[in-house]
């Protein structure tokens, strides 16, 4: 039954970006409802994709194939300081997809209270190719440090859904979660002081830098092109087409804003003939 329900819905919004698409007059005739689908049941495409493409599964798996390549030949390097990697957690090895479709199939869009009674459940499944990799990077001594901006009141799920998995080095020494701020240059200051940190994970650019943070699409686009030379040598992207800063910059960070205005943002943001 829930997988007909998905089925219907991923129709409804198909149908929704279509009519959008086709006709940019349209989105001023929606109606309140109607308008409100992208941003409540939107995310069940992207959702889609990622429980069920074939492709996504060998997009995440090519990241970190190219990380293993890019890592040993680090290791051949000589350095003064031991080698370490630093990655987010959402997204770049845990699934969380279950819960866009929980919050989808209510109607609702993200929420603390939602996501913080998802990762109590510890039922987050891995990225593919995710285990695999960072159970060899601990093989070769490389630390393993994780660093997402999920509270501070989620470490002990949050470190049992990577035990769970026999993620290495998933203690409270090695995650490091949002405490002040959700730019996470001062917490990655605080592993290359003692490290050198040859590789990053995440499916968010500000996993990388924060010079991404809270920029808007325009200028996130321009610079990943100043960056281009990291992208696949130090900085190894997970897709996420579901949630995440890109979202965010299309509505301009303006969280306030009703659904309905954010929505007529983000529709006015697509390109059509």
């Amino acid at each position: 039954m829930k997988k007909a329900i998905v089925i219907m819905m991923a129709f409804a919004v198909v149908q929704l970006l279509a009519g959008c698409a086709a006709n940019k007059v349209q989105t001023a005739k929606m109606n309140v409802p109607d308008n409100r689908l992208l941003l409540t049941y939107g995310p069940l495409w992207g959702t889609l994709y990622q429980q069920k493409a074939a492709e996504y599964k060998a997009l995440t798996i090519q990241a970190y194939n190219i990380a293993r390549e890019k890592l040993d030949a680090y290791l051949q390097q000589q350095s003064n300081k031991p080698i370490a990697v630093i990655t987010d957690i959402d997204e770049t090895i845990l699934d969380n997809s279950p819960n866009a479709v929980h919050d989808a199939l209510l109607g609702k869009t993200y929420s603390d209270s939602s996501w913080i009674a998802w990762s109590k459940r510890v039922e987050a499944d891995t990225v593919p190719g995710a285990p695999a990799f960072f159970k060899y990077a601990a093989s070769k001594n490389v630390a393993v440090f994780y660093i997402s901006n999920r509270l501070t009141q989620e470490l002990t799920q949050t470190i049992a859904n990577l035990q769970k998995y026999n993620m290495p080095y998933a203690d409270a020494a090695h995650v490091l979660l949002k405490t002040t701020t959700s730019n996470k240059d001062e917490r990655r200051a605080s592993v290359t002081a003692n490290y050198n940190v040859v590789l990053y994970f995440g499916d968010n650019l500000g996993d990388f830098t924060g010079v991404f943070d809270k920029q808007s699409t325009e200028i996130r686009d321009s610079l990943v092109h100043q960056h281009a030379a990291g992208f696949g040598n130090r900085f190894i992207v997970l897709p996420n087409p579901v949630y995440g800063e890109w979202v965010s910059a299309l509505y301009h960070y303006r969280y306030a804003d009703s659904m309905n205005v954010k929505a007529d943002t983000m529709i006015k943001a697509l390109t059509t003939y």
